[in-house]
């Protein structure tokens, strides 16, 4: 994690939860600035002497805090800072895209973290940052954020391949520094909705909270399910059954569903149990859920169509852009069963977006100077305010206080120990080549399609899982 708004992640690829459209879009830059190689066309790698900047950004809620936090930057140091956005995902690609033909990028994108960037790196879009950023910069980050941006082992292992879309970049190498984070996962009600079906806080359990959709649907049984955008199926994957999977098995019994051992996965007894849980969901899914996308089911929760909402912290803003109060949304983080592994999970914060410096950028000094600006903790408190996200940077315990109850409330997700959190930036035990789209179209058939029992699910998922495994021992 997720879609223009969605970001989210996948070490296999770092491109995970919401996001074919954002591997899509990684695919299409790399395919066309592959016949761009700007890092040979150059542009100064001097500082410059002039006074402005040019950034884009593919959010719209960010261009407001950008702004706010632009004209400071300028009475401190005399840099003007041009944001400009450029949206939905598609539109900001193709801009990237003719940007890159005719050498006419500007000296800051706001990126995809550890996906997009790695694909605009590979193909000499964006500047290797790894000598500029030190540990008084990276030191500024949530712990769990703070080399974001970088080619790990593991990130370089999967840019080998040649149709890799991150093919060519170095392990070490950084193509961006972290902007905004979160997680998806996170549940959200209307408070309004839920105290006429007489409830006041968020449920202790899995189980508390299907008691919860039962109350809400049965009050209002046309508006008061959950929406989640389906027809994104990976969402119902990544962003539901993962978390209540390592909730229901702990760590080593959620990771073994997709090993090698037949005896542990989907279709194994444990398997078996958490997509029972999972499709005990089917009732109270939104009518036509399965049609809408991560955005229509976001704008059909703020316009009171349901009565639930699963996103991630990054769904506030959206929220709030459609009219929501964000006073008015109950959060929490995605319940565990009663009777789990792991009862109470957290959820691990992921770099969500980030920011890098064109390769072409006749003032690289000046925009280094910006990005380490943004990740100041009193300007990156009020961007967190202006555009009511999360940002990368440490607030402590002003967090709270900075960015308003509903998101401090989300944010307690983070809170566990290595031991009960559920960390989506861990891929390394699936196998190799692993897609998660087509896993996700088999879970559909569960819920909310209907199409399959658990069994059968079970036996597919596990089938897909070993032809990937196989494919990999090759």
């Amino acid at each position: 994690m997720h879609t223009p708004r969605r970001i989210p992640f996948a070490p296999s690829g770092r491109i995970l939860p919401a996001s074919r459209r954002i591997r899509l879009a990684a695919a299409a830059v790399a395919g066309v600035l592959a016949l761009t190689p700007l890092a040979a066309c150059g542009g100064s790698s001097g500082s410059g002497s002039s006074t402005s900047l040019t950034m884009w950004t593919f959010k719209q809620s960010h261009v407001a805090a950008l702004k706010n936090a632009a004209a400071e930057f300028k009475k401190q140091t005399g840099i003007s800072v041009d944001v400009q956005a450029y949206g939905p995902d598609d539109a900001y690609t193709t801009k990237v895209q003719a940007a890159a033909k005719t050498h006419d990028l500007p000296d800051v994108l706001e990126v995809h973290s550890d996906g997009e960037d790695f694909a605009l790196g590979a193909t000499g879009i964006v500047r290797d940052l790894s000598k500029d950023v030190g540990s008084d910069w990276s030191g500024l980050y949530q712990k769990g954020v703070q080399i974001s941006g970088t080619v790990t082992p593991a990130h370089y292992k999967e840019s080998v391949p040649s149709d890799s879309k991150s093919h060519g970049v170095k392990e070490g190498q950084r193509f961006s520094v972290p902007l905004t984070s979160g997680t998806f996962g996170i549940v959200m009600g209307n408070k309004k909705t839920l105290a006429a079906a007489g409830i006041t806080k968020p449920p202790a359990s899995y189980e508390e909270w299907l008691a919860d959709l039962k109350a809400t649907t049965s009050k209002d049984p046309k508006n008061g399910g959950v929406s989640l955008g389906l027809k994104v199926k990976a969402t119902g994957l990544t962003w539901a059954l993962q978390p209540l999977a390592f909730a229901e098995l702990g760590k080593e019994k959620f990771q073994a569903l997709w090993g090698k051992d037949a005896s542990a996965d989907f279709s194994s007894p444990d398997g078996q149990k958490v997509l029972a849980d999972y499709a005990k969901m089917q009732p109270y899914w939104m009518p036509g859920t399965q049609t809408l996308d991560i955005d229509t089911a976001d704008q059909a929760f703020a316009q009171g169509k349901s009565a639930w909402d699963i996103g991630g912290t990054f769904t506030l803003a959206f929220l709030q852009q459609n009219g929501m109060n964000p006073d008015d949304v109950m959060a929490f983080g995605f319940p565990g069963p009663q009777g789990g592994t792991v009862p109470k999970p957290a959820l691990a914060p992921l770099a969500l977006t980030g920011l890098a410096v064109s390769s072409t950028s006749a003032h690289p000094d000046n925009a280094l100077k910006w990005m380490k600006f943004l990740a100041q903790p009193g300007v990156a408190s009020k961007f967190a305010k202006d555009a009511t996200e999360v940002p990368s940077t440490e607030l402590g315990a002003n967090a709270a206080s900075v960015m308003g109850a509903t998101l401090a409330d989300m944010t307690q997700a983070f809170v566990g120990t290595p031991e009960n959190t559920y960390d989506p930036n861990v891929a390394d035990f699936r196998p190799p080549g692993y897609d998660q789209d087509s896993m996700a179209e088999i879970l559909a058939d569960l819920t909310p399609l209907k199409q399959k029992g658990v069994a059968a699910t079970g036996k597919d998922m596990a089938k897909l899982n070993g032809n990937f495994w196989a494919t990999a021992d090759k």
